[in-house]
């Protein structure tokens, strides 16, 4: 049986990619069920997709098996993408989700309804023994609010409802998102490259 680890020590995460490869004869884990010391990866591409793939492939020198690497991000049409690939250090190199959501509504406060769109983006990268596999991205449209709404999910999600939607994506449950969010998306289309290796 192949196994699969996720480049996060996030069980959620693990988790959401057990239901989207549900049917494949694979042992999912995520870096905290690797016990071994393990390289710190600096995220310094220009766009998601550099970041996922220099994580993949970095960490897939070191673990045994496929490893599924993410990165994503908020980009914002009026504030000419920002903060794109700096969506968790947008406020300053260690913010907090309080302090990156203060900062983008400051700099979104005289921006009208209509000029307030903005999209999540995920690229996933899947790598084996330090070669890349392949790539797939997932995108959510929407807007930016006014202010915070709702108490689930976390970074951007209290600003952000997605298109076509009335609540934010920290008012509706987590299982309402992975429906249609930006990692849900990505993962999906990325399930045909790892079926080619099984």
């Amino acid at each position: 049986m192949k196994t699969i680890v996720v480049a996060s020590t996030n069980s959620r995460k693990k988790e959401e990619l057990k239901a989207i490869l549900k049917g494949l004869k694979v042992k999912i884990k995520n870096l905290g069920d690797v016990k071994i010391h393990l390289p710190m990866v600096i995220e310094n591409g220009k766009t998601f997709r550099q970041n996922a793939i220099k994580k993949a492939l970095t960490f897939s020198r070191y673990i045994e098996g496929i490893i599924i690497a993410d990165d994503s991000g908020l980009e914002v049409e009026a504030l000419y993408g920002k903060p794109g690939v700096r969506s968790a250090r947008f406020a300053h190199a260690k913010a907090t989700d309080r302090e990156n959501n203060a900062k983008l509504l400051t700099l979104m406060k005289d921006v009208p309804v209509k000029k307030r769109k903005a999209v999540f983006v995920c690229s996933v990268a899947v790598a084996e023994k330090g070669s890349l596999l392949g790539t797939a991205e997932g995108r959510c449209k929407g807007v930016i609010g006014f202010s915070l709404k709702g108490k689930n999910g976390f970074g951007y999600d209290p600003l952000f409802t997605p298109e076509g939607g009335k609540k934010t994506f920290a008012e509706i449950t987590h299982k309402s998102k992975n429906k249609i969010s930006h990692r849900a998306k990505a993962l999906k289309a990325v399930r045909p490259v790892i079926q080619k290796y099984f």
